[in-house]
């Protein structure tokens, strides 16, 4: 019988698991489910672009994963039984099928859960109501329609300092130059970045017309203008949210053990603590990365995850021995318009160095990155080599040693 193997979610982290395992595992062992809601790949880190109003490469996972053996089942994630290790789906069906639309159970016996996240209002008052997102592709396509309704002089409040906000103000005071775009930020612009960084990033929006207003936490959300916590009142025919993610509620409402902020408590190795059968890569795992810090939601830590879930889930299937993926950074990419950028680079616990990449060879270096990334997951079959195991019985399938150690120190 096929050791069966489902991923939830065909973002980054999982359809580059989904991609590494099929490469990693022999077919006649393993049956591979891809469960994700949209038929096609969406590529998160452009949201901002797609948002100004440029186009994107349609990716349908179809043709990513022909003849990979991974299997697409097009649903919605009803929900996880991680003990009787079901997951509870609804919608198209296998292939993007057509279906009753109803629920229906999927059996596994290994979960790679990838749900990853969405964007967090932090429960300010109108900000659900009035604000815009660009964490999802239907957000951003929202946020689109609306920018294009402006009249010249419209303004556009961006609440957020963190990269995306920095994107997005950028992205959209350069497509759309007749609109008067502002930057909210909780604290001092930039107060993460590097001299040269905060320099080239303080250059750059003043070129493009962005005010930015520091030290303005937003503390409520209306239809036509957002209220700072000392008592600013910032114009906002359009508000644009990007002041944090948080995780898919799904793991949260099960018997996983998560954190506080949701996600699921994993290892070295991206295995759930409480629940063995069960893996947790990208934005859904607590996993800690450098200096034993808490890796932050990222593409950059999120896709290392990936690669470490799935070979350790082919590892212990195959009676391997169990890999060590670094969990560290080495720089944040930000783009700033299509013509500039800022390669800002820290240390492997995210703490930034001196040195900065600027201008518009950090601007391609951003765009390599982001090819690259979508580049790899659309291409499964290319992006490493194939190195098909067989599957162990489960009666042959040994701890490893490092893992025993784990147990005896904590015994």
């Amino acid at each position: 019988m096929q050791h069966r193997i489902i991923v939830l979610g065909a973002g980054y982290t999982g359809a580059t698991a989904a991609g590494r395992l099929a490469r990693r595992l022999h077919p006649d062992d393993v049956s591979i489910t891809l469960v994700n809601a949209a038929p096609d790949f969406v590529e998160r880190v452009r949201m901002h672009q797609l948002a100004a109003g440029q186009e994107l490469r349609n990716r349908p996972f179809a043709e990513m994963f022909k003849g990979t053996g991974v299997r697409l089942e097009v649903a919605e994630v009803a929900g996880i039984d991680v003990d009787r290790r079901t997951v509870q789906v609804s919608g198209r069906g296998a292939d993007g099928g057509v279906s009753d639309g109803g629920t229906r159970e999927l059996p596994y016996d290994t979960l790679v859960y990838a749900l990853g996240s969405g964007w967090n209002d932090h429960g300010v008052p109108g900000a659900e109501q009035h604000a815009h997102e660009i964490a999802s592709r239907a957000g951003a396509l929202r946020l689109r329609e609306r920018l294009g309704e402006l009249a010249a002089g419209g303004t556009v409040t961006v609440v957020g300092g963190g990269l995306t906000g920095l994107e997005a103000a950028t992205e959209i005071a350069e497509s759309h130059p007749h609109l008067a775009v502002s930057l909210a930020v909780r604290g001092s612009l930039g107060d993460w970045l590097s001299e040269k960084g905060r320099a080239h990033l303080r250059k750059v929006l003043d070129g493009l017309g962005v005010t930015v207003h520091e030290h303005a936490a937003v503390t409520a959300v209306e239809a036509d203008h957002v209220t700072t916590a000392d008592g600013r009142t910032l114009p906002a025919a359009v508000t644009v949210w990007t002041a944090g993610f948080a995780v898919h509620p799904i793991a949260g409402a099960s018997a996983l053990e998560t954190g506080e902020t949701g996600q699921i408590v994993v290892d070295g190795t991206m295995r759930s603590v409480s629940h063995p059968d069960v893996y947790a890569v990208g934005d859904a795992a607590l996993a800690m990365g450098d200096g034993g810090k808490p890796l932050r939601m990222s593409c950059a830590s999120g896709v290392p995850t990936a690669w470490q879930a799935a070979d350790s889930i082919a590892a212990r299937l195959t009676g391997g021995k169990l890999p060590h993926t670094p969990l560290r950074y080495f720089n944040q990419c930000i783009s700033l318009g299509r013509k500039e950028g800022l390669i800002q680079y820290v240390t492997a616990d995210d703490r930034s160095k001196d040195a900065a990449l600027t201008g518009r060879i950090a601007a391609l270096y951003k765009e390599i990155v982001c090819k690259g990334a979508a580049w790899g997951v659309a291409n499964p079959t290319l992006a490493m080599p194939t190195r098909r195991r067989r599957v162990l019985p489960a009666e042959e399938r040994t701890v490893p040693a490092v893992e025993v150690r784990a147990a005896d120190a904590s015994a």
